[in-house]
């Protein structure tokens, strides 16, 4: 007597939205457009964005001239920026031949043209849709807060194209962690922090290092991850001209970098002293350490959603906790006004 699979449970729609956005993979069964499209953004990394700025929203709030308005635009312009940078970093590695069936992009989750979730123009219609919401917000911010905001907004969207894009495609040529790190550090948090408040003390560029370490660890596992497909292809990322037992080590040092830089930061005064909550995270750094000093496994472990990504899942999820405890910190300081006091 035959016998039929065992049914699973639809998830309904809040579960299929939870699991795109946990996994960047399509959920089972039915794909409505929002899963497709957070799938489509990889909208499941876009919390780095978010962390970065509500880490500047955080800091800007208690000082002269804050504006949740112009504050609210930023941070939706950064993460329209994001977004951008996921959509055409899949369209110029693919234009370039880069992205094919056998490489890890296509393997931890459905490419978004590979997989035929979209074709290219339809790709290139929402990165254009995108931007052009981005240069709107833009507009309104230098109308409301001066030419400085152009200049940062110049400097992410080279930063953005140029990771990919030819002739700079500062991916092949070891400075994609750099991007990432000037991005994900300076640009967003100072930027925002600008359009916030209309001013920019040093104290605020500072204050941004310890994130920008924490994100740059993430693409460093994510490129220790591919780095047998990166010599292959001929894509020179910093962990191919290291080596794999360096790269394992920086990015080691780029995670325990972040706690160092917070303790410091808060007895100098730059930081608030709730700051420290982020050493809630120590047990899964401690995890992201142990993984980073074994071997990578041969094959992934039953119901690992992102194979063959393995050192990049442990460093995202430590990310993820250390960016929320993070910005918890930050709004307690920000609730009792404790302090240095250029944030109060």
């Amino acid at each position: 007597m035959s016998q039929t699979a065992p049914r699973v449970a639809d998830p309904g729609r809040l579960g299929r939205w939870r699991h795109a956005l946990s996994t960047v993979n399509p959920p089972s069964g039915e794909l409505d457009e929002v899963s497709r499209w957070l799938v489509i953004t990889r909208a499941g990394v876009l919390p780095m964005t978010l962390t970065a700025g509500g880490v500047a929203g955080l800091l800007a709030v208690r000082r002269p001239g804050f504006a949740f308005g112009w504050f609210l635009l930023a941070f939706i312009g950064i993460v329209l920026a994001h977004v951008s940078n996921n959509l055409l970093n899949d369209l110029f590695d693919t234009d370039e031949g880069l992205d094919t069936g056998d490489y890890p992009r296509a393997l931890y989750a459905p490419h978004p043209i590979l997989s035929g979730m979209i074709g290219r123009e339809g790709l290139i219609r929402a990165a254009i849709a995108v931007n052009v919401a981005d240069l709107l917000i833009l507009a309104i911010l230098i109308g409301a807060r001066g030419g400085l905001v152009l200049v940062f907004a110049v400097a992410g969207l080279v930063l953005n194209v140029a990771y990919t894009a030819p002739p700079l495609r500062l991916k092949k040529r070891g400075l994609g962690e750099l991007d990432v790190f000037v991005v994900w550090g300076p640009l967003m948090i100072a930027g925002t922090y600008y359009s916030a408040v209309g001013h920019l003390p040093a104290q605020a560029w500072l204050a941004s290092i310890p994130y920008g370490l924490l994100c740059t660890a993430v693409l460093m596992a994510k490129h220790v991850d591919k780095l047998p497909w990166d010599e292959k292809a001929d894509v020179h990322t910093l962990p191919v001209l290291l080596g794999e037992a360096a790269a394992r080590t920086v990015t080691k040092w780029l995670m325990v970098g972040f706690y160092v830089s917070i303790v410091l930061f808060v007895i100098v005064g730059i930081l608030p002293w709730p700051c420290l909550a982020v050493l809630g995270a120590v047990p899964l750094l401690a995890r992201a350490l142990r993984a980073l000093n074994r071997p990578r496994p041969t094959h992934p472990p039953r119901g690992f959603p992102v194979w063959p990504l393995w050192f990049a899942a442990f460093v995202f999820t430590h990310t993820r906790r250390a960016g929320a405890l993070l910005v918890a910190g930050l709004i307690i300081a920000a609730i009792f006004g404790v302090g240095p006091g250029w944030l109060r």
